[in-house]
C-alpha cells in the first residue's frame, strides 16, 4: 500500500461514526455488534468492538476477545478478574476508542436505564466523532412485544443517553424455534415502529442456524445472517470442564 492509499484509508476511518447498537435483554443486540465487527475485518477495515453492556449481560461482546483480536478487532470491556462480572466496570479505554480515529468503532450498548445512562457518559465524544445508533428488536422478548412498548423504551434510552436513533433492526425469533412466519410478525411490528417515529427500517436479522427454517424469499427487507460467534454461559463452563 502507498502513502496516498494509507492517506485516503486514514480518512476514511476518520470519517467513520461510531455505530452503536442497542437493544432490550435477548434481543440479538450483541451478537449483531460482534458479527458487523467480523464484517468489517473481513472488508479489510480493522476495527474496534467496546463492551458497554454492563449490567446483567447474557452473552458479553468481551467473550469474543482473544478470538477476535488476532483478527484485528480490538475488544475494549473489563480486563482480569472483572471480565465476567455483572458489575458496571467500565475500562479507561472506552473513551479513547471512541476518540481515537484509526478504527471505526462499534458499541455495544445495554438497551436498560443503567446502559442508557452509561452510553450517556460518552454522549459529548460520541457526537463530536458523529455516530448512528441502531435498535434491535425481538417483538418475543419482555418489554418488547407492541409498539407501544417499543416506542417507550426508545424514549427512555434517547433520554437518558442524550443520543437518538436512526435505524431499527428486526431479530424476532425463538431460538430453534423461529420460522418464516415468526420473522414476518417482527417486520410487521419494525415497520409499524420506522412509520410511527420516521426512523429507517432496513435491515432483517437471521440466524445462520435458522436459514433452513426460515424462507428468505418471503422477507421483502434486507437480510443480515448472524453467525454464531457467542456462547452461553453453560457452554463456557462445559469447555472449561474439558480443559481440566
Amino acid at each position: 500500500m502507498n502513502k496516498q492509499d494509507k492517506a485516503q484509508e486514514s480518512s476514511q476511518a476518520a470519517q467513520a461514526p461510531v455505530v452503536i447498537i442497542s437493544g432490550s435483554y435477548g434481543s440479538g443486540k450483541t451478537e449483531y455488534a460482534v458479527n458487523l465487527a467480523a464484517k468489517s475485518v473481513d472488508d479489510g477495515k480493522p476495527c474496534m468492538l467496546v463492551d458497554l453492556d454492563v449490567v446483567k449481560p447474557y452473552f458479553r461482546s468481551r467473550d469474543v476477545r482473544d478470538d477476535f483480536e488476532k483478527r484485528g478487532i480490538a475488544v475494549v470491556a473489563p480486563e482480569g478478574h472483572f471480565s465476567h462480572a455483572d458489575l458496571p466496570m467500565l475500562s479507561p479505554r472506552v473513551g479513547g476508542a471512541i476518540r481515537q480515529k484509526e478504527r471505526p468503532v462499534i458499541l455495544d450498548a445495554g438497551g436498560d436505564p443503567a446502559g442508557a445512562r452509561v452510553l450517556g457518559r460518552f454522549c459529548n465524544e460520541i457526537k463530536t466523532r458523529g455516530y448512528e445508533m441502531s435498535l434491535v428488536i425481538n417483538t418475543r422478548r419482555p418489554g418488547t412485544r407492541s409498539l407501544e412498548d417499543i416506542l417507550s423504551m426508545m424514549g427512555m434510552i434517547e433520554a437518558k443517553s442524550g443520543l437518538v436513533f436512526s435505524r431499527i433492526v428486526a431479530n424476532t425469533h425463538l431460538m430453534d424455534e423461529t420460522d418464516t412466519a415468526l420473522v414476518l410478525e417482527g417486520i410487521e411490528i419494525a415497520r409499524q415502529v420506522a412509520d410511527k417515529t420516521g426512523i429507517a427500517f432496513d435491515t432483517v436479522l437471521v440466524l445462520e442456524d435458522n436459514l433452513n427454517k426460515v424462507d428468505l424469499s418471503c422477507i421483502d427487507a434486507p437480510v443480515f445472517v448472524l453467525k454464531k460467534h457467542l456462547k452461553k454461559p453453560w457452554e463456557h463452563l462445559t469447555a472449561a470442564h474439558y480443559r481440566i
